[in-house]
């Protein structure tokens, strides 16, 4: 648990970079702020490519392996940022974070299961909730470092851009910003080959996928992943909280500068939609499953994010930005829940399951360029109307996706948990 629990860390730290690198790379590559959600987009939809063969591959390697695997791969990932700062390359900027994402999408791939098959799958959400601890204050503190580091100043540096400069001055002071990536990036790199030698050299243990015990599946005779209607649901509610929890985390800097707040206080507001996640998951870990069953835990969860979205849409200044940080509060205990719900008594196809629902994960890629988009016609406030179906699909999952059951020839029954 100690070891999944470094890897979670490691998962917030690069995933929320996100969030300070779209502000950045709009000043840095003279970017609209669609064009600077492809950040998000080719992050996440790295998932939808690799996750499937990230399954296959685990069959053959194992969870270790598969896990080391991963930290190298994002790791070639991170290094790609160099050379892109040194070219001023939005092109190869996004090949780096694609790159990055394709290595997550094997960790996510192995580790998720990994912490769910752990102990009872009645916990599970317990158990994933102190992984999304760790995950959420790294990635709490990763947008407050880094952003130290390439936004320091960004205010000034954008009123200089505006004036009178000369084409060579301006673009040798869009390169100076551009190199602020480099020494970062580098020790990231560093970091991550060193994890990667240490879980190969770790003593952690190789576990068989869950079998399908006799209570959960009394009729279980599914030959196909096709026949779990309740993971195919699920795989669509990982799709749009996701796709929730990246905009509400990764737009928030840029809205924030929208009501008229300064970037240097701006760059900060990441961290706090992360904080609220963290409560979140601290609450999780308290109440579920002694108090709170997963699915109550999700249909709460999607009720608030319901609320804060019309809260942001409906208020301005502080307040409408506070509303899209407490989507964190939200969003919190969604993959907690959804997961474990979506992965249950798949038996030998749990592996196929969970890469099926990390493909879901591309909804970080879709829905927050939707976001841009209906932005450009509709405003930064307005868009986030694009929330809703995404909260109420996943409240129709807690109350009935997760309980569907397949056709007649391949029956079972979801218990409750």
């Amino acid at each position: 648990m100690v070891i999944i629990g470094a890897l979670f860390f490691i998962f917030g730290f690069i995933t929320w970079l996100n969030g300070t690198l779209i502000p950045f790379l709009k000043i840095a590559c003279e970017l609209t702020y669609s064009q600077a959600l492809l950040v998000t987009f080719a992050f996440y939809i790295a998932y939808v490519f690799f996750a499937l063969p990230a399954s296959l591959l685990l069959k053959r390697t194992g969870f270790k392996n598969g896990m080391a695997l991963g930290l190298v791969v994002m790791a070639v990932g991170t290094a790609v940022f160099v050379p892109a700062a040194q070219a001023r390359s939005f092109s190869l900027f996004l090949a780096g974070l694609f790159v990055q994402g394709a290595g997550l999408a094997l960790l996510q791939t192995a580790s998720n299961p990994y912490a769910s098959i752990l102990g009872p799958l009645e916990s599970a959400a317990r158990r994933i909730s102190i992984m999304g601890i760790c995950s959420k204050i790294a990635g709490a503190l990763s947008p407050v470092i880094i952003g130290a580091v390439v936004l320091k100043g960004t205010a000034q540096l954008e009123s200089q851009l505006a004036g009178p400069l000369a084409a060579a001055q301006k673009q040798a002071l869009l390169l100076q910003l551009a190199h602020r990536v480099i020494g970062p990036y580098l020790v990231m790199t560093g970091g991550l080959l060193v994890l990667a030698v240490l879980i190969k050299l770790s003593g952690l243990p190789e576990i068989g996928s869950s079998p399908p015990a006799a209570s959960a599946m009394p009729h279980q005779s599914a030959k196909s992943i096709w026949q779990f209607p309740h993971l195919w649901l699920g795989v669509l509610a990982l799709f749009c909280y996701v796709g929730v929890e990246v905009i509400a985390g990764d737009t928030i800097i840029q809205y924030g500068r929208s009501q008229g707040i300064s970037l240097d206080i701006a760059r900060n507001f990441t961290s706090f939609t992360l904080v609220a996640m963290l409560v979140g998951y601290l609450i999780g870990v308290a109440t579920i499953p002694r108090r709170l069953s997963q699915q109550a835990a999700l249909r709460i969860c999607a009720v608030v994010g319901i609320c804060f979205t019309a809260g942001a849409i409906f208020t301005q200044g502080y307040m409408s930005v506070f509303c899209i940080a407490m989507l964190g509060l939200a969003n919190s205990l969604m993959w907690p829940a959804i997961f474990p719900l979506s992965i249950r008594g798949l038996g030998s196809f749990t592996e196929q399951g969970s890469a099926l629902l990390i493909m879901g994960i591309g909804g970080g890629a879709v829905l927050p360029y939707l976001y841009g988009k209906t932005s450009e016609v509709l405003g930064l406030q307005h868009a986030y109307l694009v929330l809703l179906p995404c909260y109420f699909y996943i409240l129709f999952f807690a109350l009935k996706g997760h309980t569907r059951q397949g056709k007649a020839g391949a029956t079972y029954a979801i218990p409750a948990i």
